[in-house]
């Protein structure tokens, strides 16, 4: 098995950014190198014991999304991907980091917004609705429960946050505000062709798809394009359409199996209070959000 990747350290580009899983690397000015590393974060906090494989898993995932609703397959809208490879800019060395966990993309404009569009309802949508019947002001029939399915997706968009903090719900109104009515509407409808699509294809695998996010950014020529992750466990909830039952989460092709250790872990014999540093993961945990991981890409390349 190649070696996990927690960080890398590419010498012959220049670091832009980490996030929580990609490290992002300028190539040129009009094009950045995604590594997705192989890190692992729960409640915001970055684990130090990596998934081995994640990263490449990740990409693949990304990729086979990216060609099923992009230009080459259903043509929803433009996506980031340059169609270059990631080992052409990289010296010989560095090649072992980017091969099998890159994308190499256009350098876009990002917008402040992540688009999460949500067919069914849970995690924090299902604890806003019980507050308010509502979510992120859009407002659902009484008497749904967690996990219900909705009677159409719905579009709940969230502020970025920076790294580390957690990204805010806001309101398609707030959207507006954020960057004009015509950009907010077509990232809204964009993004619900995209969930649509998706969640269609997805059960046919046996998966259902019960909410995700999407990025956009806008090129030079000003053309709202897809970017970052897509579809993948990471930025999805992916349930086993054969364990789903109304009224609870069935258990989900995700890094929920750590969540639900790391809420029984002790820090010097305390609950750990979900800030840095994190316990230390135990090989059991890491290789059953492995196996998790590869069971989604599985299922729905089969």
């Amino acid at each position: 098995m190649t070696p996990a990747l927690h960080t890398s350290a590419l010498k012959s580009l220049t670091l832009l950014a980490r996030g929580k899983v990609r490290d992002n690397y300028a190539v040129g000015t009009d094009r950045i190198l995604m590594v997705a590393s192989d890190r692992l974060s729960a409640f915001d906090v970055i684990m130090g014991e990596p998934i081995p494989g994640k990263g490449a898993l990740l990409t693949q995932m990304a990729l086979f999304w990216f060609e099923k609703l992009g230009p080459q397959g259903l043509n929803i809208c433009p996506i980031h991907l340059t169609g270059d490879a990631p080992e052409s800019v990289v010296t010989a060395d560095e090649m072992a980091q980017v091969t099998g966990r890159s994308m190499l993309v256009k350098r876009l404009q990002p917008l402040p917004v992540e688009a999460v569009v949500r067919g069914y309802l849970a995690g924090s949508g299902w604890r806003e609705y019980q507050a308010s019947g509502a979510v992120c002001g859009v407002a659902l029939p009484p008497g749904l429960q967690n996990a219900s399915k909705l009677r159409a997706p719905i579009y709940t968009p969230a502020a970025k946050a920076a790294v580390g903090d957690h990204d805010e719900n806001i309101t398609f109104a707030q959207t507006v505000e954020m960057i004009g009515l015509d950009l907010a509407t077509r990232i809204r409808d964009l993004s619900i062709a995209l969930y649509q699509a998706a969640a269609e294809f997805a059960l046919t695998k046996g998966i259902i798809i019960a909410d995700t996010k999407f990025e956009f950014g806008l090129d030079a020529d000003g053309t709202l394009t897809l970017m970052d992750e897509v579809l993948t466990p990471d930025s999805s909830r992916f349930w086993p359409q054969e364990s789903y039952q109304e009224g609870s989460n069935p258990p989900s092709y995700d890094k929920q199996f750590v969540r639900d250790w790391l809420e029984t872990a002790l820090v010097d014999g305390k609950p750990w209070d979900k800030t840095p540093p994190a316990p230390r993961v135990p090989d059991a945990v890491i290789q059953k959000t492995a196996a998790k991981y590869q069971e989604a890409l599985a299922r729905l390349t089969a």
